[in-house]
């Protein structure tokens, strides 16, 4: 197939903006004049420092950033800050409080007891992840070092609709949302977002967390692993993930052109508005959360048969809609819809999903 006969729903790697892959496409071989493609120049010589400044400048400004907050761009994904957030922030016989509403949380919960104490705040494994707690739910620890929680949970397609007030500095997974609505950024410690679902490449993970955290890690904690180390050398003690760093600030400048974050939030909500309505409509399909906790990235369905989810992914992808199977610890259907999903793609899955109804009807 060709590129404009596709649609990509994956939850990750997922679809990055038709314009950035252009542009980085076109600068592949020669960056701005230098000779040399981004991916083979010094993360040392002034070309790449430029691309870096910029791109820190660019995310700064797109999520307000205040000046009590570092950004760092870091490796190891998402999942290794699992280990990061508790070794830096945890502190000897420490206990942090972790809200569990999804199988990432619970992985970075388990994570964490390797280092200190663990309070459940509040789960939604009684009901397989379908909702989210409410603030009058969660069970906080007095002098908690930190709240610990993941704003969307993409597997299950829930996301929190309210910011947890705690006393405790605020840690939140933002991985599936970020850059797709307003954040206050000085509410919290410190957030943490794998590039590859609505920023860049995999391959580049950003942090953004409150200076005064930093510098109390745990004595066994890796060099690498230290927030501190980091700050201190501007996230490049050793080589960062340079060429994901560059197609993040083209996806930074593509997102300005679209209104901003503030732009972004309305479009994402038109977007998901569009198959939600559909699926309350329809007979055949039913939505997987709870309609107060649904998620506008990731949204989880099924048609009331197993065989009939997995029909209806392989006709899709037929039909050129990519990647709609659900988690495969979840089953079911997904269709993931990131920033750089285009609103044709979200019309075209509507359409196949009536189509598809009508062929199999109740």
């Amino acid at each position: 197939m060709k590129r404009e006969e596709v649609f990509n729903f994956s939850a990750g790697p997922s679809v990055l903006p038709y314009d950035v892959l252009a542009s980085a496409g076109a600068e592949i071989l020669n960056y701005n004049g230098s000779g040399m493609s981004v991916m083979e120049m010094s993360h040392r010589s002034s070309f790449f420092q430029e691309i870096f400044d910029s791109t820190k400048a660019k995310l700064k400004a797109a999520l307000g950033v205040p000046d009590t907050h570092e950004i760092l761009f870091l490796q190891g994904g998402a999942s290794l800050q699992f280990s990061m957030v508790p070794l830096n922030l945890m502190g000897e016989d420490g206990t942090a409080d972790y809200a569990v509403t999804g199988n990432f949380s619970t992985v970075a919960m388990k994570e964490a007891k390797k280092y200190g104490h663990v309070n459940i705040a509040c789960s939604s494994e009684d009901e397989n992840h379908t909702y989210i707690p409410q603030q009058e739910a969660l069970k906080l620890t007095n002098g908690a070092k930190y709240f610990y929680y993941c704003a969307n949970n993409t597997i299950y397609g829930t996301a929190w609709n309210y910011v947890p007030r705690t006393d405790a500095p605020l840690v939140c997974d933002m991985s599936s949302e970020i850059l797709s609505r307003r954040v206050d950024v000085s509410k919290y410690g410190l957030i943490f977002a794998g590039a590859q679902k609505n920023m860049a490449p995999a391959g580049v993970t950003v942090v953004i967390i409150d200076k005064r955290l930093a510098g109390h890690e745990l004595p066994i904690t890796p060099l690498m692993l230290s927030y501190k180390t980091m700050i201190d050398k501007d996230s490049m003690y050793n080589t960062p993930p340079c060429w994901c760093i560059y197609v993040l600030g083209k996806t930074l400048d593509w997102l300005k052109g679209q209104g901003g974050v503030a732009g972004m939030e309305a479009i994402k909500h038109e977007k998901a508005a569009m198959v939600y309505d559909f699926i309350d409509n329809s007979k055949r399909y039913k939505g997987c959360a709870r309609p107060e906790a649904r998620s506008d990235m990731n949204i989880t369905f099924r048609t009331g048969d197993a065989d009939l989810d997995a029909a209806f992914a392989k006709e899709a992808q037929a039909n050129g809609l990519m990647n709609l199977k659900g988690h495969r610890s979840a089953g079911g259907l997904r269709a993931s819809l990131y920033n750089a999903q285009p609103m044709e793609g979200v019309q075209a899955l509507v359409k196949f999903m009536e189509k598809f109804e009508a062929e199999h009807h109740v």
